[in-house]
């Protein structure tokens, strides 16, 4: 009889986790700058928006990569109840996405039909992270299952929470995508991602409100959670906090601080997320599957581990270095081509 000398499922859980994360951050403000890239006046503003993500954007969606990988790997079962689940928003977000990656490569390639596909860059952006958060809503509602598989019908995962879900979380990457432009552009428009960045935070403000409000309604497993005590008393510096670091992005977003919108935005996602993983830990497949229902073989487990172990450390060198290699302002005379 052997001794389990590890438990490789937490592990598995922290990979997924943090690749989720990173995706939902990084991409988060690129779709962002997407969505705010329709405000912009003009062609030079235009231009300048595009250049602020150019050398960065394909990279961060590597993590959706590494997220989707990981849940079929680690996770058969749940990647198997899940994207049946979610096939349509899923579809609509990967065919989003794609058409967004082409109308950033055609506007600087076809003038004739640039506004085309300036156009298709900014709503490409919008409904790749609407159907994002239709994923997310669904996903908090949790699914008909029948054993190990799916029940339901594919539009289920449209709902009034997910819809909201869907528009909360375009705020939010406009948020995200405006902090970005406040630290990378400066006079008009920087002064525009402020404006911007004002209302999309209110609307986030409302979002996380409505949100916070509905959750615990959704399943009586949150609300226990959340209410019951002695939980009520460890988790009440989660919405305090929460409650302080939106005050912190208002104040940023309304002196000249540069870098300050950008990185409190960052840290209300931060506590957004820790809120989702408080409501639903240990279920991947909400109310209905563990991590540890879910997990893959014990010896599939270790052998992928080993590559992620050599892979994770390296993507993580080189997304950080395009980072550093193109830090500061973004100017007209130089840039995507």
């Amino acid at each position: 009889m052997s001794a389990h000398v590890l438990d490789l499922v937490p592990i598995w859980t922290a990979v997924l986790a943090v690749g989720v994360f990173l995706y939902v951050l990084l991409d988060g403000f690129d779709l962002g700058v997407g969505i705010l890239y329709g405000f912009a006046p003009d062609r030079q503003s235009r231009n300048l928006v595009m250049n602020s993500i150019a050398p960065i954007w394909d990279g961060n969606e590597t993590w959706l990569i590494l997220g989707g990988v990981a849940l079929m790997a680690a996770f058969p079962l749940a990647f198997a109840i899940i994207l049946p689940a979610v096939y349509f928003p899923m579809i609509l977000m990967l065919l989003s996405l794609v058409f967004r990656g082409v109308a950033f490569e055609f506007r600087y390639r076809d003038a004739v039909r640039r506004t085309f596909w300036d156009h298709g860059f900014c709503w490409g952006s919008a409904l790749a992270a609407f159907s994002q958060g239709v994923v997310l809503g669904a996903f908090i509602q949790g699914f008909e299952v029948d054993g190990r598989h799916f029940a339901g019908g594919s539009f289920d995962c449209f709902t009034p929470f997910s819809l909201l879900s869907g528009v909360a979380l375009m705020f939010g990457y406009a948020l995200l995508g405006a902090g970005w432009l406040v630290l990378k552009t400066t006079g008009p428009l920087q002064d525009m991602a402020r404006r911007l960045g004002r209302y999309a935070f209110l609307g986030v403000l409302a979002a996380i409100v409505a949100v916070s409000l509905w959750t615990p309604f959704v399943h009586p497993a949150i609300a226990e959670r959340w209410f019951s005590w002695p939980n009520i008393a460890w988790l009440a510096p989660v919405p305090v906090l929460t409650a302080l670091v939106a005050l912190a992005e208002w104040n940023a977003l309304t002196n000249r601080s540069e870098a300050a919108p950008f990185i409190w935005a960052v840290v209300l996602f931060v506590l957004s997320y820790l809120g989702i993983a408080i409501s639903l830990f240990p279920m991947i497949v909400p109310y209905k599957v563990t991590i540890w229902q879910a997990a893959s073989a014990e010896s599939t487990q270790a052998f992928l581990l080993v590559g992620v172990l050599i892979l994770l450390p390296v993507v993580i060198l080189y997304t950080a270095w395009s980072y550093w290699v193109f830090r500061g302002k973004v100017r007209a005379d130089i840039g995507y081509h």
